[in-house]
């Protein structure tokens, strides 16, 4: 079977489960997400995520009476095509809530928008932090939840002179601006620092400034998808088998790129072996769903789904889909999960269970360690 085509995902402004009986006009829930550009090796995952979450709560009889409605929308990965996409979604369609994951670009390009349409958005990927609105909920891993864990380990393992590659956006900045003071704090040295276009695809001439530095270990922050796909291939081709830590790959690139990947230490708030029983009955579903067409979950599309429950539990504190009401409720529900239980409680932010995991031949993640219920810090402490 092949996997869905951007044609038929752009087109799926569609009730789920739409055989069964509810009265009223659906709820519409807007999705803009990178099915082009750099997030388009993760967002099908997202969008499967999505869809799954609508189906199982269609099925229970929806929320509020009504059904749910899913709007997908390409934001090209990046701050023009996310203009387009959060323009369309709230005035042409008129969506009562936002869930999505996105790069920082097309988040901070669409924010403006959702300001101005006064529509609640739960922004489901992890980034640098400190991104603050009053209409933003954040139920994703920050740069005070992921990189510790990391820089921790490798310091155990006796490791003190680091060097830092980046996509040159928000993120890639962000995390490593972040990576970089804690490596100071804890006695380390980053011995370079270096950044390609988020389209960039020849790190030659970093990986060479890489070799000569002196580095003993390898921290990269890349845009989600196809940039840690082509750096790691080129390392990898390049003879690099310095420690490798990537504070951007998900589980299910790293399946992706298979024997290349392994090695790679992650920090992340969702793997695929969590033993609990939620998330053995979302693996279960996802197949059961999608058969051969399903996408790995992982820590960019877990969140997704997480996002859909968290939106349903506000409208029903609240008892409608008004906004204002739903952003109120929004910071005191909770949903457990895959991952566990997720309350967006602490300036719009989540605590989280982080997992230390090492990439394996096959592209699986083994758990090194695990961190429970890890603070996000302080992100917004004026909301």
């Amino acid at each position: 079977m092949k996997l869905k085509s951007l044609a038929a995902i752009l087109a799926s402004t569609f009730i789920a489960g739409a055989a069964m009986a509810q009265e009223g006009d659906p709820i519409k829930i807007g999705v803009p997400v990178g099915l082009s550009g750099a997030n388009s090796v993760v967002a099908p995952s997202v969008v499967q995520a999505a869809e799954l979450a609508v189906d199982e709560i269609n099925a229970a009889g929806g929320l509020l009476g009504r059904p749910l409605e899913l709007v997908v929308a390409d934001d090209g990965s990046g701050a023009v095509g996310a203009q387009k996409a959060f323009d369309s979604l709230v005035f042409r369609d008129e969506v009562d809530v936002l869930i999505s994951m996105e790069t920082s670009a097309a988040r901070n390009a669409g924010l403006p928008i959702v300001s101005k349409g006064g529509v609640p958005y739960i922004y489901t990927s992890f980034y640098e932090g400190r991104s603050c609105n009053p209409y933003l909920f954040v139920n994703a891993w920050v740069p005070e939840q992921q990189v510790p864990p990391i820089v921790d380990y490798l310091n155990e393992q006796g490791i003190t002179k680091f060097f830092l590659v980046g996509s040159d956006y928000a993120f890639g900045r962000g995390m490593l601006e972040f990576a970089r003071g804690y490596i100071g704090e804890t006695g380390g040295e980053v011995m370079g620092e270096e950044y390609l276009p988020m389209d960039g695809t020849d790190w030659t001439a970093i990986i060479s400034q890489l070799k000569s530095s002196g580095a003993e270990a390898l921290i990269t922050s890349t845009a989600g998808g196809a940039p840690n796909v082509t750096l790691t291939k080129q390392l990898r081709g390049a003879g690099v088998e310095l420690p490798y830590a990537n504070l951007a790959v998900d589980e299910g690139t790293a399946q992706s790129m298979g024997g290349e990947a392994a090695g790679i230490l992650i920090s992340a708030s969702y793997v695929t072996g969590i033993d609990s029983p939620e998330n053995k009955a979302f693996m279960e579903a996802i197949k059961a769903k999608f058969g051969e067409e399903a996408r790995t979950p992982n820590d960019l599309s877990v969140p997704q789904y997480e996002g859909v429950y968290l939106y349903k539990a506000a409208v029903e504190k609240a008892g409608s889909t008004n906004p204002k009401a739903v952003l109120e409720a929004l910071g005191e529900v909770s949903f457990t999960g895959p991952r566990g239980t997720i309350s967006m409680s602490k300036q719009h932010h989540a605590p989280l269970t982080m997992y230390l995991g090492q990439v394996q031949d096959d592209g699986s993640v083994t758990v090194v360690e695990s961190f429970e219920n890890v603070d996000p810090g302080d992100q917004c402490p004026d909301l």
